[in-house]
């Protein structure tokens, strides 16, 4: 079977969603798989920066740590000004996992989440992109030209376009893909448990 995990790396509720990836990749990383594709959360100029949309996303957060234990940061709300545009994180992704593989662009999603969600590191530069790729052994010249490229624009848009092919419009989405090709697609959070469960019963059907 192929397990897709459809995030974004400053996705709040993938955020949450980080430690049941974890755990999924460590029991079934050698059995099935896993890869990542991008869902694209956010682009340029999607939410106005100002009380009503901090007020949303506090709100959101704190449901989030409600549901899942996971912290945040609310060093965010201190700037007067932020794009909150996923665009180049997501970029960063899928440039990496196709210089580096996926075992190595579940690692740099990790690195993103937390550095955005409990440093508050700003994932919308490509300068804190690039230092957060340290300890990943990644020649960063080759990982800024092709994040640069045209081909990485177009592995974007294969990212999103994949997923909204298979029906994950809501973010974290799981696919899990049987070896005939027979889909089920779970969209939003669920606990490792639920998670082991679906997969259980994929296996036992295939």
């Amino acid at each position: 079977m192929e397990i897709v995990f459809v995030v974004d790396p400053m996705c709040s509720w993938c955020w949450g969603f980080a430690p049941v990836i974890e755990k999924l990749r460590e029991k079934y990383g050698e059995r099935h798989e896993l890869s990542l594709v991008m869902g694209g959360l956010r682009t340029r100029g999607h939410m106005e920066w100002d009380e009503g949309s901090k007020s949303y996303l506090k709100d959101n957060w704190a449901q989030v740590t409600s549901k899942t234990g996971q912290s945040f940061s609310h060093a965010l709300f201190e700037r007067e000004k932020f794009e909150y545009d996923t665009y180049p994180a997501c970029k960063a992704v899928v440039s990496l996992r196709e210089l580096m593989g996926m075992r190595k662009a579940f690692d740099y999603l990790h690195i993103l989440h937390k550095a955005f969600y409990l440093e508050f590191k700003d994932t919308t530069s490509l300068k804190v992109l690039i230092n957060l790729l340290q300890g990943l052994y990644v020649d960063i010249k080759k990982f800024e030209e092709f994040y640069n490229s045209s081909r990485a624009e177009i592995l974007m848009q294969h990212d999103f376009a994949k997923a909204r092919s298979m029906g994950a419009n809501s973010f974290p989405s799981v696919v899990i893909i049987d070896d005939e090709g027979h889909m089920v697609c779970q969209k939003g959070y669920r606990s490792y448990e639920e998670m082991k469960r679906l997969i259980s019963i994929k296996e036992n059907n295939a």
